[in-house]
């Protein structure tokens, strides 16, 4: 019997892991013992903290299928890790998690349930899979990977291991977004939807980010770090959130801020894979710096009867600065403007403007207000994309953004980047994975790992 199913017939044993959880400002929890997962999380930087906080907080709530035992920790960081460790210790009355260099010494231990992925993209999908072929359900974060291939691998394991595996496109557990589709988009309100622009305007002016290359730290397993992605020279901003910059290890604006917005909008109108994909953008204005992501990038996901428009200028003023980052639903009723801060509904050819804004929970968790690192207006939807993935691992459901949902998303992204490359339009064959009637495309949709490591 595998561990996940011993989960779903209720035969774990009941641990503490409520206890001292009242300090993340969740309910208090029952006098009842509950079951509880033994919990790992693979990178401990910015966002691998920030979900492993909300996994906390929900689990110590009444409501929580289960409890949640932080057991152990991986990261090539030292610092990192041990910062991590020490504030998990204080969350679980002094419990301290094991420290793991290597995920795979982690997973070999053979003694957890879930793990949560929170490495840079260029190693979510080794993790992801190694964890669901050791019996674990995962909460990997977007984009679920860096290509095409690995993404259908990463569906297969999950599927041939019966895995509940939760993507960390939050924007289907937003409430106020969920409140947007009910009242405008599944009412008919907004009519039919012709057109939808999506768009990130973060970045603003300033000269393009230079650094010189130096030694690695001490305590930052730079190699390992690199892993199956080719290995830069060292650069201080690759230690933190910097390696966003380099394509090398992940898909650009595309697919780190553009995933969610184009995962947002499938999602709202019940899209999957798009007829074409064309992208048409390059650096135009912060040239000559470390980055070789595209400052600016316009991605064209054709279904026929109605285009997704993807933009981003990391340069430029936000146009709109309620909505910097989100979705405007052209529909033949009526404008509907839905971003991570809110939503505005226009009724056309009159005044009437319809929002709402992001639950903000600080009374109710007055934690939130002292934990480093938190997007205030994401916490919301992140709790409630964990409480998810917990009832999924309970009755053994799909969850809101599972992996199949993750992958469609990431590859249309994928194929953003790569029409951009290429200089012309993609046509997807899902039921054979490929792009149609393109050998050049179809020879790039997998990298070449860096040895020793294997492509899946």
């Amino acid at each position: 019997m595998k561990r996940r199913d011993f989960i779903r017939l209720g035969g774990l044993s009941a641990a503490a892991a409520t206890a001292g959880m009242t300090n993340l400002g969740a309910q208090e929890p029952s006098d009842a013992p509950k079951k509880s997962l033994r919990a790992g999380l693979i990178g401990t930087g910015w966002y691998g903290n920030v979900d492993l906080y909300h996994l906390m907080q929900v689990g110590a709530e009444e409501s929580s299928p289960f409890g949640i035992d932080v057991v152990s920790l991986c990261d090539v960081d030292r610092d990192a890790l041990e910062n991590s460790a020490k504030r998990v210790s204080e969350r679980q009355n002094g419990r301290a998690p094991k420290k793991f260099h290597d995920f795979r010494e982690m997973l070999n231990e053979r003694d957890l349930d879930l793990v949560l992925i929170a490495t840079p993209d260029h190693w979510h999908a080794l993790p992801m899979i190694a964890a669901v072929d050791a019996g674990c359900d995962v909460y990997v974060q977007k984009p679920i990977g860096v290509d095409v291939r690995e993404c259908l691998a990463m569906l297969d394991a999950a599927r041939r291991n019966n895995a509940v595996v939760q993507v960390g496109m939050q924007r289907r557990s937003t409430t106020h977004l969920r409140h947007a589709k009910e009242r405008f988009i599944d009412s008919g309100k907004l009519g039919n939807v012709g057109q939808v622009d999506i768009f990130s305007y973060y970045g603003g002016p300033g000269a393009p980010m230079t650094q010189n290359p130096e030694e690695a730290p001490e305590a930052f397993d730079f190699d390992f770090w690199c892993g199956p992605a080719p290995k830069l020279p060292y650069y201080p901003c690759l230690r933190s959130r910097g390696w966003r910059d380099f394509m090398e290890y992940g898909n650009g604006t595309l697919g780190d801020m553009g995933v969610h917005m184009f995962d947002m909008a499938r999602w709202l109108l019940d899209l999957r894979y798009p007829k074409k994909v064309f992208s048409v953008g390059g650096q135009y204005v912060k040239r000559g710096g470390l980055a070789n992501r595209s400052d600016t990038q316009t991605v064209v996901f054709d279904y026929g009867d109605k285009e997704v428009i993807w933009n981003h200028r990391n340069w430029s003023e936000i146009p709109d600065r309620r909505h910097p980052w989100g979705g405007y639903f052209y529909g033949s009723n009526g404008l509907l403007k839905a971003s991570v801060f809110g939503y505005d509904f226009h009724r056309y050819y009159n005044n009437e403007v319809e929002s709402e804004d992001y639950l903000d929970e600080t009374d109710k968790y007055p934690q939130d207000k002292k934990e480093p690192g938190l997007e205030r207006q994401c916490c919301e939807a992140i709790r409630n994309h964990m409480r998810d993935f917990l009832d999924r691992i309970a009755d053994r459901g799909r969850p809101r953004s599972d992996i199949e949902e993750g992958a469609v998303s990431t590859i249309c992204c994928v194929l953003g980047n790569l029409s951009m490359q290429l200089g012309r339009a993609l046509e997807w064959d899902e039921e054979n994975g490929m792009v149609k009637n393109d050998a050049e495309a179809n020879a790039l949709l997998a990298r070449s790992y860096r040895a020793p490591w294997i492509h899946p």
